[in-house]
């Protein structure tokens, strides 16, 4: 596997130190995730992530919000019974899945349906965060005091 150097963005690029080591841990660590998982952008502020946990349980699946990384973590209940499966192709390993969430993006719900855990994220910007037009005025100007 190549390995990309970027040390040469850190001399020009101040403060974005942690989106580059976002970068490198996603290029390290790419098909690595179980359960499988999608996520579709909606709409520009609307987002969803599904992941397919067939045969876990709702009270077995935990979500967490913290500090703008969303976790999802499930653990199966172990059985009493001892299973003799001729074939298993089901997973029953437990497992924890981290997501970085952009500023201003909240988790609006989730719900388990048809062995899919849905996750829906909106982005919510602030109005003071948002662009917002200046009007030109019309021979006006601020006058200073020099006192």
């Amino acid at each position: 596997m190549s390995r990309f150097d970027f040390s040469p963005l850190y001399r020009s690029a101040i403060g974005f130190d942690r989106l580059m080591g976002d970068l490198e841990n996603l290029l390290q660590h790419k098909g690595e995730a179980y359960p499988p998982y999608n996520i579709e952008k909606q709409d520009n502020d609307h987002y969803r992530i599904s992941l397919a946990v067939a045969g876990f349980r709702e009270s077995e699946l935990q979500l967490s919000v913290e500090q703008n990384m969303l976790l999802v973590k499930g653990g199966r209940e172990k059985s009493a019974g001892d299973s003799r499966y001729l074939y298993q192709g089901i997973t029953e390993r437990d497992f924890e899945l981290k997501f970085r969430l952009a500023d201003h993006v909240q988790v609006a719900g989730a719900r388990l349906d048809n062995g899919l855990l849905v996750i829906d994220l909106q982005r919510e910007v602030p109005d003071e965060l948002k662009p917002r037009r200046i009007e030109i005025g019309q021979g006006r100007t601020l006058e200073h005091s020099t006192e």
